[in-house]
């Protein structure tokens, strides 16, 4: 009988232990959590973050919820920092490049020939920012960071193979670093969020991009170019960011949670199904009529990374001006993608 007594005092004290979860969890505010970004709701990012809000939904007992507004509802995509800073949205998807100068720690991730991957690539960048994060962007809770799969040059008037055929062309760049090596070989940037690079290049406004693969089937950016040049020319970093304020309401208990998403592993989570998604881009373009997916050489190859020297010369002179030391920094993220099977 003793057991029977003993085994009634554990069922008890079990149950009393869930009745104070669930009393703890019943105090908590219920937030409902604005997901902000600027991708058409097909885009392989409109899942990955209604998937992330999703688990927080479950781990919060159902206090934190979540609804995600795509293709620029609550604002530009080029405004998406400061929304979750000025709390107009409470996550969002940030492009730091799309603001020249503000971010110059960050921008390392933008340079060309520094990213083979995306997976690792998205590990590699999320270990090695984290350190950076709370100075450079101290005006929102960092969650974490991550990349695409490596873009190139989507041309409509013609083949781009060396850095001269850059000259006299006008390029809608993916972010203020690739604008820089426009500059660099005597192109002329035009300015445009990646929902809008259609429109220009079919009014002639611009007659290339720079651009990964999948996504110039997503944007319909097939319908208005024909050349493409296969490759691994540069990389786009990004951030998932929260409004501080809404952070600092919850409970011990829900930061944790969000806490428990903000992490390298969520930055792979969140990059994998993009990355296969713009790969398979390539193949998609190449059985597409009229469309000329072309390779360089070697010899090309290696005058493109030659032409990118002046970038970052730009950018370790802008890190120079925070008083950072950049090729510590350079050093750091090179040793990360190493680490992560993800550097050129």
């Amino acid at each position: 009988m003793h057991w029977l007594r003993t085994m009634k005092l554990c069922g008890l004290a079990a149950l009393g232990l869930a009745l104070g979860q669930t009393a703890a969890s019943a105090q908590d505010k219920t937030f409902e959590l604005k997901l902000s970004h600027w991708v058409p709701p097909s885009h392989p990012l409109q899942k990955s973050m209604e998937e992330w809000g999703a688990s927080i939904e479950q781990d919060s007992g159902g206090t934190i919820k979540y609804k995600v507004y795509p293709a620029q509802q609550l604002g530009k995509a080029f405004d998406h920092y400061d929304m979750a800073r000025d709390g107009i949205a409470d996550v969002t998807y940030v492009s730091p490049g799309y603001q020249p100068g503000r971010f110059p720690i960050f921008d390392a991730a933008n340079l060309p020939f520094m990213m083979a991957n995306a997976k690792g690539g998205s590990e590699a960048l999320d270990d090695w920012y984290r350190k950076y994060a709370a100075t450079e962007m101290k005006d929102v809770k960092f969650c974490f960071a991550f990349t695409h799969d490596p873009g190139s040059f989507h041309s409509r008037t013609k083949k781009i193979m060396v850095p001269g055929d850059i000259a006299g062309m006008k390029i809608r760049p993916a972010h203020a670093t690739m604008a820089s090596l426009v500059t660099s070989l005597g192109g002329t940037n035009v300015q445009a969020a990646a929902p809008e690079v259609r429109d220009i290049l079919e009014k002639g406004v611009a007659d290339a991009v720079t651009f990964p693969w999948g996504s110039i089937v997503l944007f319909g950016i097939d319908k208005v170019t024909k050349y493409h040049m296969e490759a691994a020319l540069y990389t786009t970093g990004f951030v998932w960011v929260m409004n501080k304020a809404t952070y600092a309401a919850m409970s011990p208990s829900q930061q944790k949670v969000i806490d428990n998403h903000c992490n390298r592993e969520w930055a792979e989570k969140v990059a994998a199904p993009w990355a296969d998604f713009e790969h398979d881009g390539i193949a998609k373009l190449k059985a597409e009529p009229d469309h000329e997916v072309y390779p360089i050489t070697d010899a090309q190859l290696d005058q493109w990374k030659a032409a990118a020297g002046p970038v970052v010369k730009t950018w370790s002179d802008a890190v120079k001006k925070t008083g950072s030391d950049p090729d510590a920094i350079l050093k750091d993220f090179k040793g990360e993608l190493t680490k992560y099977n993800s550097g050129y």
